[in-house]
């Protein structure tokens, strides 16, 4: 196997999309089937798995003792961890304490690995890698997800063993990259604090949109599945299933279309489908055309690369990792909120919780229509433009 920082990064993508798609595809049901679950503590749920994300920022004082490297092994052999051990607590706070857990591992390894892609990809190679790195997560996700089907109906273990099995699993894989893989330069030095520069405020709005975005996906779409419309876990499994596929086949093709068309066309084109997708959540009755929204919906998530690009095209090199760190707090501000305040509303109305997704994709599609067509360091924004320091 090639060693190289490039394919540590996809291996470490590789096991992190491995354990966390089995935690994810099985939440909604176990939550439902072990802990009952309703839609108040499934907010909370994800909104203490958010909190870490929230804390990201932390990551820039922990880099002062460990090189990024390190750090973001460590992270994921923590995620593994987390997961492992999640069958074993299926009560209301212990699945609460495990969700974070988990989360501090899953949420200090993404916002490192974005550091370091950034870093060691060529700006001109970026949202091809980045479309490569998300084949990467779906092979590994449909891995998992035949995991599931081997573990649970063939072999007829119950969801402890189904998440102990893929943590230790997982564990083990990140043990074997720390003494396969030798440690690589990061390259530029970088700033080891807090930094926010007004030059980057539209990145910084871009994220938080981003983060509210995702909430009503991840939480809020996959559980109208399981309640709204019946799903059983080989259903949800088999829906999880065919995004992956979907990502597996076009993720690399839309990386190279974002590379082609600009960060300022793909995200407008995302945007727009979101206000489609997110409308049509609020009406939908069948459970058919459902899957299809939920399908697409995940698809588009492909288009935020270019939220990445244009950061990498318009920051200082020193500011990654820092900047990295901050941005992943910020895109979890939404994030830490939102799914409790709207878990309250869905008890009393899921379409106004869709309604507010279309809010959200609404300003996300104003914010990028202000991406210059060819951002840059000097050039980073339309409108409002902040002077460089």
């Amino acid at each position: 196997m090639e060693r190289s920082p490039q394919k540590l990064l996809l291996w470490m993508t590789f096991i992190m999309s491995l354990v966390f798609s089995v935690w994810q595809v099985l939440l909604n049901n176990f939550v439902i089937e072990r802990a009952n679950f309703t839609g108040a503590e499934i907010g909370v749920l994800q909104s203490l798995r958010e909190v870490p994300g929230f804390l990201a920022f932390t990551a820039i004082f922990i880099l002062l003792l460990l090189k990024e490297q390190t750090f973001a092994l460590l992270s994921l052999a923590l995620l593994t961890i987390g997961v492992a051990v999640t069958g074993f607590f299926p009560q209301v706070i212990g699945l609460y304490v495990t969700t974070v857990l988990m989360s501090v591992g899953f949420h200090y390894f993404e916002t490192i690995n974005q550091s370091l892609t950034l870093q060691w990809v060529d700006k001109s190679e970026t949202a091809g890698f980045f479309g490569k790195a998300l084949a990467w997560r779906s092979a590994a996700a449909l891995l998992g997800y035949g995991s599931i089907w081997l573990i649970m109906s063939w072999l007829q273990l119950d969801y402890q063993w189904m998440y102990a099995i893929i943590g230790v699993l997982g564990l083990i894989m990140v043990l074997t990259l720390v003494i396969y893989f030798p440690q690589y330069p990061q390259g530029e030095v970088q700033h080891k604090k807090i930094i926010l520069r007004k030059r980057y405020w539209l990145y910084y709005l871009l994220t938080f949109f981003s983060g509210a975005r995702r909430q009503i996906f991840m939480v809020f779409a996959g559980f109208m599945m399981v309640e709204k419309f019946g799903y059983s876990v080989s259903q949800i499994t088999a829906l999880f299933l065919i995004n992956y596929v979907v990502n597996l086949l076009f993720a690399p093709a839309i990386g190279r279309f974002i590379g082609r068309i600009g960060e300022r066309n793909a995200l407008t084109l995302e945007y727009i489908g979101l206000i489609i997708i997110f409308t049509s959540y609020a009406f939908v009755e069948s459970s058919d055309v459902a899957a299809a929204l939920y399908v697409i919906d995940h698809l588009l998530f492909a288009m935020a690369i270019a939220i990445k690009t244009y950061f990498q095209k318009i920051a200082a090199p020193k500011d990654i990792a820092a900047t990295m760190s901050v941005s992943f707090t910020i895109n979890h501000i939404a994030a830490v909120v939102i799914p409790v305040l709207l878990g309250l509303l869905w008890l009393e109305s899921n379409k106004m919780v869709f309604f507010i997704g279309v809010g959200f994709a609404v300003c996300s599609l104003i914010l990028a229509l202000n991406i210059p067509r060819h951002p840059d360091q000097e050039n980073n924004v339309t409108w409002l433009k902040q002077r460089r320091v």
